[in-house]
């Protein structure tokens, strides 16, 4: 009896495991309702990013499975609820993907709207889809929603202390809905300013001093093991409102891919490692530049939204982003400027990112000489693109680090640098930041911090200054007056000298 026992005790127990929408529909339920992963993963009593997970391919299992689909229904009903009508849904419940049709056929991309929709990053309104989404064709136009400006035709501003009123859902970004729909209308945003955010860098160095009883020391070493995820609460706190969902894990090409533990995947980043073979003759004082916040500035560059896509041929989109096959042009400028590949002694096609690619283009162009042949473009692995997605991060971060130098805060200044440069590093393979995996973004700012460094050494150059050295992402050494060229300071658009040598001697 006691067999029997155990296996009737067994199969009471026993239930079939919960069904959970796709992925991109658990996503688009919590956005209809503009709820937060950090609220969810409070609610459920995990980590923002085990949320992001959920909502990109990974699924929970035992009771949190439960719980989260709990959830995911109960949103669904509170949908109907809040809805005015009835908007468009897939069989189960859920709004279609992202960038299809109901039918399930990929939405036209930059064509014109029937109607204004709120820009999948600043929520202005915007008349065109860009590879699949609402956006504004100028980044000048891309801007936060203010007060006087509503967030699209059917939305009012709500006022600044109050909560968001009932809420639509849209039809998702990229939707065609045919040409005999009406559009549906846009979810109602409360407007976002930059003024609104809490100030959680200050909050954070007063409680790091706090614990420390105002030793600086130890507390900026506690805020340096902090910056990964206090940039990403930074990060999703700046982004409140936003329309199109940066954390995440998108599939990604083999080329992205690591080989091996400790390599690397196939993408060059142009690093310049370059020093000048032929120096004026006679003594002469070089100084060594150190360029401000290479990757803060570095932020501000093209993007590749959503998944990337793959393409072959000698065509080349202003629009998009991404990374490169190309065969890179000849370079006869050695001795007195670096390739702008870099270093790189390999003939043949190389995998280059967006930044680069650009740059060798630019100085194909007749306003550069031409400097070089256009690159050859042979295939590409790109997306719809802007320069506004960290945008707003890159800002707070400037002001702080520019309100920091002022006021002579070490605490400050080096908590922000560890912000940004830790940010950076670990967007791609690491076991340090979990939420975001875009190696492709990461190659790209870093990539453009080098094509930074570059241009500030063709600025010298072409100003009759000697370029003796250009080095990583932020040193550029130069023979001259360079203080005729660049200004002196410690903000992120001055130099700061770094050392000044004698050529000759080498003395210091």
């Amino acid at each position: 009896m006691t067999d029997y026992t155990a296996i009737d005790a067994l199969l009471a127990d026993a239930r079939r495991q919960v069904e959970l929408p796709p992925t991109a529909q658990r996503r688009a339920l919590r956005e209809a309702l503009d709820l937060s992963r950090t609220q969810v993963a409070k609610a459920l009593g995990v980590s923002p990013s085990t949320v992001a997970g959920w909502e990109t391919g990974r699924d929970p299992s035992g009771e949190i499975r439960e719980k989260y689909a709990y959830f995911l229904n109960g949103a669904q009903e509170k949908l109907h609820t809040l809805t005015e009508g009835t908007p468009p849904h897939t069989p189960d419940g859920c709004a279609p993907e992202r960038g299809t049709s109901q039918a399930g056929t990929p939405a036209d991309d930059d064509t014109t709207l029937p109607a204004p929709q709120p820009c999948i990053l600043c929520g202005a309104p915007a008349t065109h889809h860009v590879e699949g989404y609402p956006q504004h064709l100028d980044p000048a136009d891309c801007a936060p929603a203010s007060p006087a400006t509503p967030a699209g035709p059917a939305a009012t501003p709500a006022p600044a202390d109050a909560s968001p009123g009932p809420v639509t859902t849209p039809a998702p970004p990229g939707t065609s809905t045919g040409p005999a729909a009406a559009p549906a209308p846009p979810r109602r945003r409360s407007p976002q300013t930059q003024g609104r955010l809490p100030d959680l860098i200050a909050r954070a160095v007063h409680e790091a001093l706090a614990a420390h009883d105002g030793d600086m020391r130890p507390a900026i070493a506690e805020l340096q093991r902090r910056a990964i995820p206090d940039a990403m609460a930074l990060l999703d706190a700046c982004r409140i409102g936003a329309r199109y969902d940066i954390v995440g894990h998108p599939p990604l090409p083999d080329i992205l891919r690591k080989k091996s533990a400790h390599g690397a995947d196939d993408v060059w980043e142009a690093r310049p490692h370059w020093t000048r073979l032929d120096p004026p003759a006679g003594t002469c004082e070089v100084t060594a530049l150190d360029i401000n916040g290479a990757y803060l500035s570095a932020l501000k560059t093209h993007l590749p939204l959503g998944a990337l896509e793959h393409s072959t041929g000698n065509v080349h989109s202003r629009r998009r982003a991404g990374i490169h096959l190309i065969t890179p042009p000849d370079w006869d400028h050695h001795a007195h400027l670096p390739n702008p590949l870099g270093n790189r002694d390999e003939p043949g096609p190389v995998w280059v990112t967006e930044p680069t690619l650009r740059l060798l283009q630019r100085l194909a162009t007749d306003a550069y000489g031409p400097l070089c042949d256009p690159p050859v473009i042979h295939e590409s692995w790109t997306s719809g693109s802007t320069e506004q997605l960290f945008e707003k991060f890159r800002q707070i971060l400037r002001d702080a680090r520019e309100k920091a130098i002022a006021e002579d805060d070490e605490v400050t200044l080096e908590y922000v640098k560890s912000m940004y440069s830790k940010f950076v590093s670990t967007m791609g393979e690491s076991n340090f930041n979990r939420e975001i995996y875009r190696p492709d973004w990461m190659h790209i700012i870093r990539s453009q911090a080098f094509v930074n460094l570059w241009l500030k050494a063709h600025k010298a150059h072409t100003a009759g200054l000697t370029v003796m050295r250009v080095l990583g992402t932020d040193e550029l050494h130069i023979a001259g007056d360079w203080r005729t060229v660049f200004a002196e300071g410690r903000g992120v658009s001055q130099v700061k000298v770094k050392d000044v040598y004698d050529l000759q001697t080498g003395a210091r």
